[in-house]
């Protein structure tokens, strides 16, 4: 009897070890699943509405004149959140409109810079030189310059960052 007994207790510690591994794999199965899961769902889920950002008070901008403005964008990818500089060229055209270029050249994603003497936006990469207006007038840049979506509330810009394929004819969105 000593004997049944001795085995009814070694395989009822053998069950209760064997659940216990098993809750503890499910524990860990649903700790590293959920985050993953989550994570394949919003990206699934389309592509979600930027925040828009503050670039400076639309007075600070010259009438006319192009001019490079710098901002903090926060960028959420995953559960990293990091806030990252960017810049575009505002070009005011007077009190209540403005254009925003992105500063990344159409051809091969180059940054361009405003050149005072000539008048015109110039990348200094692949000689593509851009009219005040964003348009073509030389080189191999394959569409004007990329605009950004702008709104002014009570006297400031914002604008929403976005990126765009370069060296497609076509605005395409990335």
């Amino acid at each position: 009897m000593d004997e049944t007994n001795n085995k009814d207790s070694v395989t009822t510690r053998r069950k209760f070890i064997a659940i216990l591994v098993g809750f503890m794999a499910s524990v860990n199965a649903l700790a590293l699943g959920v985050p993953f899961i989550r994570t394949l769902v919003s990206a699934s889920g389309g592509r979600r509405e930027e925040a828009w950002t503050r670039v400076g008070e639309l007075g600070s901008f010259p009438a006319g004149e192009p001019m490079e403005a710098r901002f903090a964008t926060l960028t959420v990818e995953a559960y990293q959140h990091k806030s990252v500089l960017n810049s575009a060229w505002v070009v005011k055209k007077s009190d209540t409109e403005v254009t925003v270029f992105s500063p990344i050249c159409t051809h091969l994603g180059c940054h361009y810079a405003w050149n005072v003497e000539t008048g015109h936006f110039e990348c200094p990469c692949h000689a593509s030189v851009f009219a005040p207006d964003g348009s073509v007038l030389s080189g191999p840049a394959p569409r004007p310059l990329d605009t950004l979506p702008v709104k002014t509330e009570n006297g400031v810009l914002f604008v929403r960052w976005e990126r765009f394929r370069t060296g497609s004819p076509n605005k395409i969105i990335v």
